[in-house]
């Protein structure tokens, strides 16, 4: 059965992108071997966009978003740790997004959902969102 995701990000500066994880957004993380690190995340899920055209994914293409409950508070807490960011809170149709870089040329979208997702639910640190920003649409 499975069980989760994992998840590669392909870098540069391997060793500055593992350092990021751990320090800047406080991942936990086994040590593999040799300072291999694999962290781990309390949830994933997948989400299957179309290709447009126009756009800059193409097929095959993979992209990661960290997911949070907060993200006013996320990206508060964030640059005190001294993260980055490359644009403002966005609204979209599916939730509130904003974007920063790890070390290595790595761009990584921070999201709200406007959805619960599972893991949402089942999480017991996750705060309730507001009805305003609580709408049920998902992204297509």
């Amino acid at each position: 059965m499975i069980r989760g995701i994992h998840g590669l990000f392909f870098s540069s500066r391997p060793n500055l992108t593992r350092a990021f994880l751990r320090d800047k957004l406080h991942l936990p993380a086994t040590d593999v071997g040799d300072g291999w690190l694999v962290f781990d995340v309390p949830a994933a899920e997948v989400d299957v966009h179309p290709k447009e055209a126009g756009r800059e994914h193409a097929p095959g293409m993979h992209d990661v978003s960290f997911l949070c409950d907060d993200l006013p508070g996320t990206v508060a807490d964030l640059r005190s740790r001294g993260v980055k960011f490359d644009d403002a809170i966005e609204e979209q149709s599916y939730g509130f997004t904003i974007h920063f870089r790890m070390p290595g040329g790595i761009r990584v979208q921070l999201w709200e959902p406007k959805y619960a997702t599972r893991a949402s639910r089942r999480a017991p640190s996750a705060k309730p969102r507001s009805a305003a920003r609580a709408s049920p649409r998902r992204r297509t």
